[in-house]
């Protein structure tokens, strides 16, 4: 068997019980061959794309796994879909969305499946999460830490409530 890799996801919600969706998400990863090796607090921030809409909830993790690139995203699909994910519009409201952020070095672009995820250096309700446990990760030649100084951190605060109830 091949060793694993790391992989970096990032979870949102803004429907629900965004919460327990998260922790519920992280144990489906789990069983399904993510193994949670790190995960940032749950950051509040202000809808990005379609603002008419409640703040979103994120978090970011790393996954170790033996999982292909298409299986993770099959996993991470199926996850949204238990959790009631219905994709009614492009960056409207949700209840569980999670975005393969980066795997190992592996550079990929296959239809439905880009990694790294090509947006991710422009967001902050992204690199926040992901400064936090990976500041050093270099993503498309820039680090994590310095391409969030570069985005808008507009109203993103940490959600202690939340990520007490991630962390139980």
């Amino acid at each position: 068997m091949s060793e694993p890799v790391l992989a970096a996801l990032c979870l949102g919600g803004n429907t629900g019980d965004v919460a327990h969706a998260f922790a519920d998400a992280l144990q489906a990863l789990d069983a399904g061959g993510a193994q949670v090796e790190q995960r940032s607090s749950v950051w509040r921030t202000p809808p990005w794309g379609k603002t008419d809409q409640p703040d979103f909830r994120n978090i970011a993790v790393i996954v170790r796994t033996h999982l292909s690139p298409r299986a993770l995203l099959d996993l991470c699909l199926a996850i949204e879909r238990q959790a009631g994910r219905v994709r009614l519009e492009r960056w409207g409201p949700r209840t569980l969305d999670i975005d393969i952020l980066t795997y190992d070095d592996v550079a990929l672009h296959e239809p439905g499946l880009t990694i790294p995820h090509p947006r991710m250096l422009e967001r902050a309700f992204v690199l926040a999460p992901l400064a936090e446990i990976a500041p050093q990760m270099v993503v498309a030649g820039v680090q994590v830490a310095d391409a969030l100084q570069t985005v808008d951190t507009t109203g993103l605060t940490i959600d202690a409530e939340a990520t007490a109830i991630v962390a139980s």
